[in-house]
């Protein structure tokens, strides 16, 4: 895989550390306390939300959120559908507009993740998959990522069946294969259209 080259490892690495301070220094003063207070004021709980996903060579840490959804008795993971009777109306927002996952650019700082690469799932979609879908582990060769290739194509939010998730990880599986900086950008790039437009899977 080209992320196998040192080099290239360097470019990557050094790209989402420039990229991700950039946008916490730019970013994050205005937009960050506008959203937390939003979020305090329209539901109780904390602003940010923590869950454990597996990173490269399925090393676990914690990967954080904006809140999206309301605080209920904890009964286990179950993935987000849509209208989801659970996500707030700023919860809403901020999924369709990607915002919610502005907190990953701290994971991305500190080296849990980059700015493009497969998404992280939870664990326990992980341990459902990885023995149903043809080379599922394979996307954790590389870091996971804010945005992606499969995210790009419309293979994101729920995969509610194995078809979906098979094609996620079909794209992610090209990516690793065919990585350059110039598809990063394009991907970002993307990303970004996508959420000013807001993406209809985004739920």
């Amino acid at each position: 895989e080209p992320l196998e080259n040192p080099v290239n490892k360097f470019i990557k690495r050094g790209f989402d550390v420039m990229f991700s301070l950039m946008v916490i220094l730019f970013f994050y003063p205005i937009l960050f306390p506008v959203i937390a207070i939003i979020i305090k004021l329209t539901s109780k709980g904390p602003v940010f939300y923590k869950q454990l996903r597996a990173g490269k060579n399925y090393k676990k840490f914690y990967i954080w959120k904006f809140r999206t959804m309301r605080q209920e008795n904890d009964n286990g993971f179950v993935q987000a559908v849509k209208d989801d009777s659970r996500v707030t109306k700023i919860g809403k927002f901020l999924r369709k507009t990607s915002l919610d996952e502005m907190p990953q650019f701290f994971n991305v700082l500190i080296g849990n993740m980059s700015v493009v690469g497969p998404r992280p799932h939870p664990i326990e979609l992980d341990e459902e998959y990885k023995n149903m879908i043809d080379k599922y582990m394979v996307r954790n060769f590389v870091k996971p990522g804010i945005t992606g290739m499969a995210q790009i194509k419309g293979f994101r939010g729920g995969t509610e069946t194995k078809w979906k998730m098979q094609k996620r990880v079909q794209y992610d599986i090209w990516y690793i294969e065919n990585w350059t900086f110039f598809l990063d950008l394009y991907i970002i790039i993307q990303t970004i259209l996508n959420a000013v437009k807001g993406d209809k899977n985004a739920y």
